[in-house]
């Protein structure tokens, strides 16, 4: 028997998930090396917020001036790297405007669900704000929830049909290797058919393939995953919040060590 949870909602104050039980349904922080180099940003003053009537046109004159898609981000057990895809324009441009914005900084991971996802991006004690607006979803049958997937949490269907994507909580996919019988009932479920690189990633690394074509996913982990299971390993309370905050510090960068590109190369193929 195996927990899938059905929904992320963007809110710590409101999230709450319903699960589905059924057969088929986280070193201590380093430095980043000398071979990485620090994007040089502007950091804005503000965080222009952002309604649901401006987002994909503001995204989307972003996204063409600001073609970053390399991600660090750093917490007290270490630095996670990640590559934004940029066959998912307005999910890349938003990440990356509130990154150079400061926004980030003033997050946390707050929930924690060990063997599922690490989820990221809010926190109670932020100042600045990013507006009331959702980004419409951007699924690619080629980005699956395998184990290191970046995506974004959402509310529920039943008050958002369209599965748009929060404007800022994120999460990190963690998740088990799958059966090729599981597989086979997601691909039923969800309308759509692995490819054999696919199954050999679920059958393998793992992930939770109960979230395809849910959610979002725009990016993926490519150095780092043991940091991302340490956060997972934090003690939590009832609710999967940590009993120690893990706040996170996010930025753009300009490239990777060639250790970090050679397994970025890797998790294409």
């Amino acid at each position: 028997m195996k927990n899938t949870f059905q929904v992320f909602f963007p809110s710590r104050i409101v999230w709450a998930i319903a699960c589905l039980v059924g057969l088929f349904a986280c070193q201590p922080k380093t430095e980043e090396q000398a071979t990485t180099e620090e994007h040089e940003t502007n950091q804005e003053a503000t965080l222009e917020p952002l309604t649901s009537e401006n987002v994909v046109e503001v995204l989307t004159v972003y996204e063409k001036k600001h073609p970053d898609s390399l991600i660090l981000i750093s917490t007290r057990h270490g630095d996670i790297k990640l590559r934004l895809y940029k066959e998912t324009p307005m999910h890349r441009a938003n990440f990356v405007r509130l990154t150079k914005a400061g926004f980030y900084d003033q997050g946390e991971f707050y929930r924690v669900v060990k063997g599922f996802a690490v989820q990221g991006g809010d926190s109670d004690n932020r100042t600045m704000k990013q507006g009331p607006y959702k980004i419409p979803q951007e699924f690619h049958p080629q980005y699956i929830h395998k184990r290191g997937a970046l995506a974004m949490a959402r509310y529920g269907d039943e008050r958002n049909p369209d599965k748009e994507s929060s404007s800022h909580n994120f999460y990190i996919t963690l998740g088990e290797p799958r059966t090729l019988q599981e597989l086979r009932a997601y691909e039923a479920q969800h309308n759509m058919k692995y490819t054999p690189e696919q199954i050999e990633l679920y059958t393998t690394i793992g992930g939770e393939p109960a979230l395809d074509q849910e959610y979002t996913v725009f990016g993926e982990v490519i150095e780092g995953m043991d940091v991302v299971d340490k956060i997972a390993e934090e003690p939590v309370d009832g609710q999967k919040w940590p009993l120690t905050i893990v706040p996170h510090k996010i930025k753009t960068v300009n490239s990777f060590s060639a250790n970090s590109n050679q397994e970025a190369v890797n998790s294409e193929q």
